[in-house]
């Protein structure tokens, strides 16, 4: 039986890279001389650090542009509150999204069932497994979910058929 998994999750290797390359940036921009602008990514977060609201958009729309340049999708990014830190300094923490919430599973499950294609999908941990009968209709599933979802970066892997 012909499937294929829904799944959301990032490049973290070119993440890791447009990390990097911003922060070899801010080290040579002459606006971030002298501040305590900087990025960090622990885990799955990414932390921006700055002396004002300003400076973190700045550093945000630096990261925001590296990601695109590598063929990251920025809808990943899931953007926190700016905190105050000790003294005049600030910082944002940014999570980068890894797997289908549950609702957003449910969601893809309602679309796939309105369809009235022959195909069921199944939640499977933090991916959605969809199985069909058809190659063409799991193909057709694929174009409604894009289609459907678009605010969510989803690929399809692991076809089988």
């Amino acid at each position: 039986m012909p499937s294929f998994d829904t799944v959301l999750e990032a490049d973290f290797v070119e993440v890791k890279n447009a990390i990097d390359q911003v922060s070899r940036e801010i080290g040579t921009r002459f606006d971030f001389k002298g501040t305590s602008a900087a990025i960090e990514l622990k885990d799955k977060e990414i932390t921006l650090f700055g002396d004002a609201d300003f400076q973190l958009q700045q550093i945000d729309d630096v990261l925001r542009n590296k990601l695109a340049k590598r063929n990251v999708d920025v809808r990943f990014l899931d953007v926190g509150k700016v905190e105050k830190m000790g003294g005049d300094k600030v910082k944002q923490v940014v999570k980068v999204r890894n797997g289908i919430a549950t609702e957003d599973g449910k969601k893809i499950q309602q679309v796939i069932k309105g369809s009235k294609l022959k195909v069921q999908a199944a939640i499977q941990g933090d991916a959605v497994r969809v199985t069909g009968a058809k190659r063409d209709d799991l193909q057709a599933a694929m174009a409604l979910i894009r289609s459907e979802l678009k605010d969510l970066p989803l690929s399809f892997n692991n076809f089988r058929d």
